[in-house]
């Protein structure tokens, strides 16, 4: 079984928000695959369910971005998993343009604190993510308001192009195709 984990913080104030790509993307593949994502279970809300013949956890974390490895590996522990095979997980990047993904199989958080935080509580950097670009901080501009700010309408629709992507990725990855999934979207 693998958890998919899509980050961003509960609550309809922080809705398609650049941090709730995360949160976006679980919801692009709870409507794929039929899979209901309602379930409060270990800090997170989640569905259960099958991509392509392998069950998966959909989750996203309510424990607000900063401490989304609380939750996370609660779910891991729980399920007894290996995070660095058996979890995914979803998230934005300030370093990528609206409409771009980019796939890593381990890493540092690169400043990102719910990844900080999920390296912190699962105690490796070892874990397959896919990084949904939300545009760049402005020159002089405010981080907390750009990720916590809403995308242009025009952006909007390249991040949901961007979230169809992430969804095709998660499918390679949950088959073993690392290699095919980073040659084809990073």
């Amino acid at each position: 079984m693998y958890i998919i984990a899509g980050l961003g913080n509960p609550g309809l104030k922080y809705r398609h928000t650049r941090h709730n790509a995360g949160f976006d993307a679980i919801d692009v593949l709870a409507k794929r695959y039929g899979i209901s994502v309602k379930k409060i279970e270990r800090g997170s809300l989640t569905g259960q369910g099958n991509i392509n013949g392998q069950k998966v956890l959909l989750a996203k974390p309510q424990t607000f971005m900063n401490n989304s490895g609380d939750s996370l590996a609660d779910l891991v522990n729980f399920y007894k998993l290996d995070p660095e095979k058996e979890l995914i997980i979803l998230s934005d990047d300030v370093t990528l343009d609206p409409g771009r993904i980019r796939i890593r199989l381990k890493g540092s958080a690169g400043g990102h604190n719910g990844l900080k935080s999920i390296i912190a509580r699962c105690g490796t950097q070892n874990f397959q993510r896919v990084r949904v670009g939300v545009g760049i901080l402005p020159e002089g501009g405010d981080m907390v308001n750009h990720v916590l700010g809403h995308l242009k309408r025009d952006e909007r629709k390249l991040l949901e192009e961007a979230l169809d992507h992430a969804a095709d990725a998660v499918e390679l990855l949950i088959q073993g195709k690392s290699e095919e999934a980073m040659n084809r979207f990073n």
